[in-house]
């Protein structure tokens, strides 16, 4: 047993470490992605949603470049991951808003517990997510009153525009690449295993 909590330590510090490891010139792209992405979607959206609405979607987003700016390797801040995690959180958190619009207390938490289960389901998990889904819940009245337009715009959209962008600035060194082309093995098993699932019940 202390052998396996030595050696999750040393793994865990090799990780942190090799993610943190960064020279002056990633620094640099990382934030100038985060920068030009963020800065679009205010743009975009500020003409849509007023500074109040805006703040509470630009908290979701500025989570999500963290990962697709600042961690372009990790698992969590893949294309289908970004698009997708933001899209599934936001149908979820419009659904629950939906069946418990007068219930927070049971809308909230139910909204982000289910988006975290949903997006464990479809391979897309990414922690701002949660934040899409509770946004959905406890916005203003405006954002409410979209309804499943929320998922598209601006949602879709700005998941979008974060991706155009990751793609652009993440991909002008050579020392950068996105997206990542390191296997992840948890991943390509899971979907073996539900592909054998599939096959086997019919």
């Amino acid at each position: 047993m202390k052998k396996h909590i030595q050696r999750g330590f040393r793994v865990s510090r090799y990780v942190f470490y090799k993610e943190t490891l960064i020279d002056a010139k990633e620094h640099f792209w990382s934030f100038i992605g985060a920068f030009v992405g963020i800065g679009l979607i205010t743009f975009f959206h500020s003409n849509a949603l007023n500074s109040h609405e805006n703040l509470f979607l630009i908290g979701s987003f500025g989570a999500s470049s963290v990962l697709v700016y600042g961690l372009i390797g990790s698992p969590l801040a893949q294309p289908r991951n970004l698009v997708g995690g933001h899209v599934v959180s936001a149908i979820v958190g419009v659904t629950i808003n939906l069946i418990f619009p007068s219930t927070l207390w049971i809308a909230a938490p139910l909204a982000v517990a289910l988006s975290i289960v949903m997006m464990q389901m479809t391979l897309t998990l990414h922690p701002p997510g949660g934040a899409t889904a509770l946004i959905a819940v406890i916005g203003s009245e405006k954002v409410k009153a979209l309804g499943y337009m929320y998922v598209i715009s601006p949602v879709l959209t700005g998941s979008l525009i974060l991706l155009f962008v990751a793609l652009i600035f993440n991909n002008i060194t050579s020392h950068r690449k996105y997206p990542s082309s390191r296997p992840f093995p948890r991943t390509i098993k899971t979907l073996k295993k539900r592909l054998r699932k599939t096959i086997g019940t019919r």
